[in-house]
């Protein structure tokens, strides 16, 4: 992928095809050149464009069967006419069979540039958008939507943890998507046609802790009309998912504990164990050794739950998967409400890019959202993430740097030595840049 995008440039006129080659090719742009409107279905194939510039009048075959024929073939591949004859009807038809935009000749350089720029950033999110569906309807990525090298390790080391019937710990930060991997695991493994029990062991008082998860018999307390099962027994032969394990009281973490080791559970106020047939699932924010040195979490409670563990990158460590996310939240939100897609450009995709997003996915979805309903023009950084962009310098110079470097990296298909030597700066400098702002992960083959 060239840093601007592939053009493919169709005009009969050999000294003006010279002359717009030399411009786009100086503007960023790579560009392949036909002067025989013949040739331009071959030269498709051979260049695959991001979008295609033609003259109308030519001689033979004009640009409006042109337009016919690549709508009919490629309909996601943009179109923009040129014209020297200033034909507001034929302009007007054009734009009814597919056409991208339209350039009255003699055209504005800058203007073509601008128009070439909105093309290629329509077709490459379209790109984006098809790929999104492919791993959707996949059905092997449990909803875990990502294409960086860290989300493609993490759904292959939850596919074969999914298929071994043994208890995993997530770790993640908030917004991670922890609840989401731990419905992955439990629809990829045996246990899927049982049940998925989630408990937030942080929402649960302390008071009725016991009597929630490990259910009550009749008068074990007042109120106690009748006996009742704890979460538990309704996952008997599903998967049970303990989400915030570090908040559980310290006084159940005890009987938790014997809970994984006996697999049976006794209810509040009865003496009768009950065996469950379960997988547990646990998940934390944070690392637990914090807990455990204060106090607050059973060291052998831990070691029973470690031994196992998935790990969820937080979106400032997998910003590559930043658009492709914010595409999908946007589109969705879009068809809920009966709205039409939103058109989320460059310029968006490298504003959501810099913003450090605290709140992780959840953030990022609620953002995309609001956009989606025109409630959020994105003109700068989400105010939870502390960022600026577009209203200080160092906020502007960095996103600037980091769409030069994304494009760098794309050009010399993720070589740090090609991108260092063509964005003029030591390997070094570019390394440092790549830690910085987090594109690590999608890059780097040498």
């Amino acid at each position: 992928m060239s840093g601007r995008g592939r053009v493919l440039l169709v005009d009969d006129d050999a000294d003006l095809l010279a002359a717009a080659s030399d411009w786009l090719q100086v503007s960023g742009f790579e560009v392949t050149a036909v002067a025989d409107p013949h040739r331009v279905a071959g030269r498709i194939d051979e260049t695959d464009p991001d979008v295609v510039v033609t003259d109308i009048r030519m001689p033979g075959r004009d640009g409006m069967a042109l337009l016919s024929d690549i709508t009919a073939g490629r309909p996601d591949l943009p179109v923009v006419l040129m014209t020297g004859h200033g034909d507001v009807a034929l302009a007007v038809s054009a734009m009814r069979q597919g056409a991208e935009d339209f350039i009255e000749k003699p055209y504005d350089a800058d203007h073509l540039v601008s128009v070439l720029d909105r093309a290629v950033g329509k077709r490459r999110m379209g790109r984006e958008i098809a790929r999104l569906k492919r791993l959707v309807a996949a059905g092997d990525s449990g909803g875990i939507i990502g294409d960086s090298s860290a989300m493609r390790l993490m759904r292959d080391r939850i596919a074969t943890l999914a298929a071994i019937d043994i208890d995993v710990l997530i770790i993640g930060e908030t917004g991670t998507g922890k609840e989401l991997v731990a419905r992955a695991l439990h629809d990829g493994s045996p246990r899927r046609a049982g049940p998925f029990v989630a408990v937030n062991c942080a929402a649960i008082p302390e008071s009725i802790f016991e009597s929630e998860v490990f259910g009550h018999a009749r008068g074990a307390f007042t109120g106690a009309q009748a006996e009742r099962k704890g979460k538990f027994e309704y996952a008997d032969g599903g998967t049970i998912f303990l989400d915030e394990i570090e908040s559980m009281p310290a006084g159940l973490q005890a009987k938790i504990l014997r809970v994984l080791q006996e697999r049976q559970i006794e209810r509040l106020g009865d003496n009768v164990p009950r065996r469950v047939d379960i997988r547990v699932v646990t998940a934390a924010k944070t690392d637990l050794g914090e807990a455990i040195a204060g106090g607050g979490f059973r060291q052998d409670l831990f070691y029973r739950l470690a031994g196992t563990e998935i790990r969820i990158p937080p979106l400032r460590h997998r910003k590559d998967d930043i658009p492709l996310l914010f595409t999908h939240f946007a589109r969705m939100a879009a068809q809920r409400h009966g709205r039409p897609d939103p058109e989320i450009g460059a310029a968006i995709q490298t504003t959501i890019c810099a913003g450090d997003w605290p709140g992780n996915v959840r953030e990022l979805k609620a953002r995309a959202e609001r956009f989606a309903l025109g409630l959020d023009e994105l003109a700068g950084m989400p105010a939870s993430s502390g960022g600026t962009a577009g209203s200080s310098l160092p906020d502007r110079l960095a996103a600037f740097e980091i769409a030069e470097i994304r494009a760098a990296m794309d050009a010399c298909d993720g070589r740090c030595a090609m991108a260092a030597e063509r964005l003029g700066i030591p390997r070094r400098t570019l390394n440092e840049k790549l830690s910085r702002f987090g594109l690590r992960g999608a890059v780097a083959k040498d």
